[in-house]
């Protein structure tokens, strides 16, 4: 997720504006997104007027977890008023519900071993609730087979309505979808036969450890603690292990660089820029499955941004500050480093967009310190993000302006709430009746121990982020400025390597394709196997990962991903060894000694080693 400067609401938005009162960031709600910004309420007498909006807001998105009910309401009511003057639709609705209800008749009681049919409706790819042996018995399979068909007229109901906006269909699908999953009998303990069996067959049991685990979590959370490492998960013992050095450190950022692995190294040093919305070390996890790591060994000179986790006192840091104070921030430490060298710079997820945003400025501007650039799941076009978009229009980034106007920033479990709904089959319900029915706790893997290591995001960064990138688009459109000035996607002429993942709900493929739409250079594009995160830490060895590969020359007509996706050769295995061996094709031929870490002649000591400090903050 990226970088963006929309505080300003002019044709441009003015990244190097300054930072609005502590108290009262610039108002959103400008009628004209090229108007100025509307006048701020007049505090000097108390508490303005605007100012008890926003403290009720606040308190209402402390309990519904930053979701806007007006938001929600408007995409009900949209549905419901174009449905009601839709007679088409209705009977199909009608005509749907008693074909449905015929065909469960017909499987519950088959007249005749020709008039027996087996199971007519079938769970979407992916949902595994009802995979166990047990539900293909009587009755279960019964209340199996009612709940699916009851999910596929919903599923019709709340397709789009010809004139209602497609972000309220989409909408008011996941709320209906939330809902029906309540009344799901996978999450029923007196419909599940895979919890009546555990019950019989423990007696009970598993129960009473679900009552202890339940009454575990929520005394913890009542009490605001964060949940305890798990053993064998610990940062700078367990994880993040690859041996380096911090070698600058600002109020935003840590700078670590890697030791070296091999006698001699590229002479272009790699710098990753991660996503600020969790921390650096997915890409540094166990030394099995650590990118840095194998990239050092191939003989890389690694350096990679640890971002400091926000507080409350941060809440006017911008966007345009994790360019300046990051990105470019270590570009600059690099030039003193390593002088005369240029960079291979890469980033992932919110940070490959302010690599791009980065690379894009640095062209208009006639800085060549970049050798290439990578992109990891890094969108720069947000009219097709994915499932994110459902959170996404002029009401729902209010009223969570409001509630980090008064936070300072986007607390973690505001987070993980906006990113458990998407999938709420795998990550609420399903865990729920694990831990707190079944008894069973889940086990630890180090992705899972990173996820749960959040960090927050602060208050004008987010907005910035939100309106500029998602709610406006303005880096495709033409209207994205850096210091001030306009910057294009197709200034960047330096390679690209862009890495989408199928199974991406975060960043959809498709929408980190479109950086063809919008750039002329040479480019390679790869389709791993995986999600947002697993597709990323695809080590070689990995079992069952797979990839796609193709590329662009300056010059070529564009495909679109339909037309792209058939005609890319189909590799088996990682494809770090691909994107390894592109990096040194577009370094210099000969190869180096490998440089010292940090350099004090330059008033760059090394600081201590890594993973540094910011990582460990919670």
């Amino acid at each position: 997720m990226d970088d963006i400067a929309v505080n300003e609401r002019g044709a441009e938005n003015k990244t190097d504006a300054p930072a609005a009162p502590h108290d009262m960031p610039p108002s959103p709600r400008a009628p004209d997104r090229h108007a100025a910004p509307l006048p701020q309420a007049d505090v000097s007498s108390g508490i303005g007027f605007d100012n008890m909006d926003r403290m009720a807001r606040a308190a209402t998105g402390r309990f519904t977890q930053g979701v806007s009910p007006n938001a929600m309401a408007a995409a009900w009511f949209d549905w419901a008023s174009h449905l009601m003057r839709a007679p088409g639709r209705q009977l199909e609705l009608t005509l749907t519900a008693g074909t449905s209800l015929a065909r469960l008749v017909r499987y519950a009681i088959p007249f005749s071993e020709d008039a027996a049919e087996r199971t007519p409706f079938q769970p979407r790819a992916g949902d595994r609730r009802f995979d166990a042996p047990e539900w293909q018995q009587r009755p279960f399979d019964l209340y199996a087979q009612s709940f699916l068909a009851l999910e596929d007229y919903w599923r019709l109901a709340t397709r789009q309505v010809r004139g209602m906006s497609a972000n309220h269909a989409a909408r008011v699908a996941f709320l209906a979808h939330q809902a029906l999953d309540l009344l799901s009998p996978s999450n029923n303990p007196f419909l599940n036969p895979v919890i009546l069996k555990r019950v019989h067959d423990e007696g009970g049991r598993n129960l009473v450890r679900g009552a202890m685990n339940f009454l575990d979590d929520w005394t913890r959370k009542a009490a605001g603690e964060r949940s305890e490492i798990p053993e064998g998960f610990a940062v700078g013992r367990d994880l993040a292990v690859t041996e380096g050095q911090v070698v600058y450190r600002n109020e935003l950022m840590e700078l670590i660089q890697y030791a070296p692995a091999t006698d001699q190294v590229r002479a272009e040093p790699v710098l990753i820029l991660p996503a600020w919305i969790m921390k650096y070390y997915i890409l540094d996890l166990r030394p099995q499955n650590s990118m840095v790591r194998y990239l050092v060994a191939q003989g890389h000179t690694v350096f990679i941004l640890s971002w400091r986790n926000p507080v409350a006192d941060d809440r006017h840091v911008s966007f345009d500050d994790y360019r300046t104070k990051g990105a470019m921030a270590a570009l600059d430490v690099l030039s003193r480093l390593l002088p005369g060298s240029k960079v291979h710079l890469a980033g992932y997820c919110l940070g490959g967009t302010l690599a791009a945003i980065a690379a894009a400025a640095m062209a208009r501007d006639g800085d060549d310190r970049l050798a290439s650039l990578t992109l990891l799941a890094g969108q720069t076009d947000f009219t097709e993000a994915g499932e994110l978009m459902l959170f996404v229009d002029e009401s729902q980034i209010a009223f969570l302006e409001d509630l980090m106007w008064e936070q300072g920033v986007l607390d973690t479990q505001q987070m993980t709430g906006a990113f458990q709904a998407l999938r709420s089959d795998d990550l609420v319900w399903s865990k729920m009746i694990r831990e707190y029915v079944l008894g069973d706790r889940d086990g630890m893997i180090d992705l899972m121990a990173w996820n749960a290591d959040q960090t927050r995001m602060p208050c004008r960064m987010h907005s910035d982020y939100l309106r500029g990138l998602f709610l406006e688009n303005r880096l495709t459109a033409g209207r994205y400025a850096v210091a001030g000035r306009v910057i294009a996607l197709k200034d960047i002429r330096v390679p690209m390597f862009v890495v989408g993942t199928e199974t991406d709900h975060i960043a959809p493929w498709p929408s980190v394709y479109k950086i063809h739409l919008f750039t002329d250079n040479d480019a390679t594009f790869v389709l791993t196997s995986g999600g947002h995160n697993a597709g990323i830490v695809s080590e070689p060895g990995h079992p069952g990962r797979h990839f796609r590969l193709g590329r662009r020359s300056p010059g070529d007509r564009y495909l679109s991903p339909d037309a792209w996706l058939p005609q890319a050769r189909t590799c088996e295995g990682s494809w770090w060894p691909v994107w390894s061996t592109w990096m040194t094709a577009n370094s210099s031929p000969e190869a180096v000694d490998p440089p010292a870490a940090g350099r004090p002649d330059a008033g760059l000591p090394p600081l201590g080693a890594a993973p540094g400090i910011y990582v460990l903050q919670r």
